[in-house]
This record gives structure tokens, sequence and C-alpha cells, in this order.
């Protein structure tokens, strides 16, 4: 089991109800057809800013790094990224990713918590 994020561009919604049927709008589309999309520049560049802060679970040696799954970016379609991080750095690599996805104008939803991050 992980702790999971859904981060996305596009407008800021309302609230978090508003927030929590577009992250389930945005999956349903991205993540339920056929084929992935490639994901946008700028969701790409997200997935590699998280990455320069910790690796890859594959290219982990140390035992350091948050994420549940390898590649990364696997997570990603189109606008849309939905990744999980274990539980064990889930405090400290969440709320840096929340802060990131806010400073490059992404949203970020806590999916355990059903609301956006701030």
């Amino acid at each position: 089991m992980s702790y999971d994020l859904a981060v996305w561009g596009g407008k800021r919604p309302e609230n978090d109800k508003a927030a929590g049927r577009v992250m389930t709008d945005l999956y349903d589309h991205y993540f339920e057809g056929e084929e992935l999309e490639p994901p946008s520049e700028l969701i790409a560049a997200y997935v590699t800013a998280l990455l320069e802060q910790w690796c890859a679970v594959t290219e982990d040696e140390e035992g350091t790094s948050p994420w549940s799954v390898s590649p990364l970016i696997g997570g990603a379609s189109g606008p849309l990224l939905y990744f999980g991080m274990g539980w064990h750095r889930a405090e400290e690599a969440s709320a840096y990713a929340a802060d990131l996805a806010n400073e490059m104008g992404l949203n970020c939803f806590d999916v355990q918590k059903d609301c956006l991050r701030t």
C-alpha cells in the first residue's frame, strides 16, 4: 500500500470537492483508455525535479527513495501524474511534492485526505 498524490496542470479548482471531481475526471480520461498519452512538458519537468530530489526506487542503493514505483514517469499521462510513495517517507516526500507542484503552477491532490495540497 502506498501514499498517493495526483498532480496536474490547469486552473486551480475552487475547493477540495471540486478538485476531487477534476482529479477523477482526468484519471478516467487519461488512465482508463487503451494507451497512456505522453506526459505534458510541465508534468515531465515536474517528474525530473522530483527525481533530482530523490532517485528512482530502482536506482536507490541507500534505501532513501520515497517512491513506490519506477519509473516515476510511468504514472504520467497527458497533464496528469498519479504516483505513490512509501508510508515511511510519505510525510516528508508529499510535503516536498506539494510545494514543488505549487512552485511550478500545478495542482496537487492528496488522495488519502481527499484534498488539495497547497
